[in-house]
């Protein structure tokens, strides 16, 4: 028997709360990315030539996103029963939350990344 000190990944536990993670974080990306351009163009009349801040929350909501879909992933990847899953264990249900978080964070990094064009491409507010 090793003793072995567990991993990052291991000790991590995939729940119906980190499944709703990704797309919170997208949300609140969204509502930002909102009221950056709302605040911005209302004040100035333009966009900021370069938007730190809408750049660091760009950022922040990615690497979040990166790693919830990171922890996600390893989880996916415990071995269990092969499928088709028809028994219901905690390790068939750890593996489906999080292959279902690693699908949700994906399409969430794609979903920021598109709110964020935008910024890229408009240059004025009109």
């Amino acid at each position: 028997m090793t003793n072995r000190r567990p991993r990052l990944y291991e000790r991590l536990r995939v729940t119906l709360w980190t499944l709703i993670v990704p797309p919170t974080l997208w949300a609140g990306h969204f509502l930002f990315s909102y009221l950056w351009a709302a605040i911005s163009c209302a004040k100035a009349g333009e966009f900021a030539t370069f938007p730190w801040l809408f750049v660091a929350g760009t950022v922040i909501a990615l690497l979040l996103i990166a790693l919830a879909g990171w922890v996600a992933w390893h989880q996916a990847r415990i071995p269990g029963d092969a499928p088709p899953h028809q028994d219901s264990t905690g390790v068939d249900r750890l593996r489906f939350i999080a292959k279902s978080t690693l699908l949700l964070a994906g399409l969430s990094f794609v979903a920021v990344l598109y709110t964020a064009l935008p910024v890229v491409f408009l240059g004025d507010c009109r």
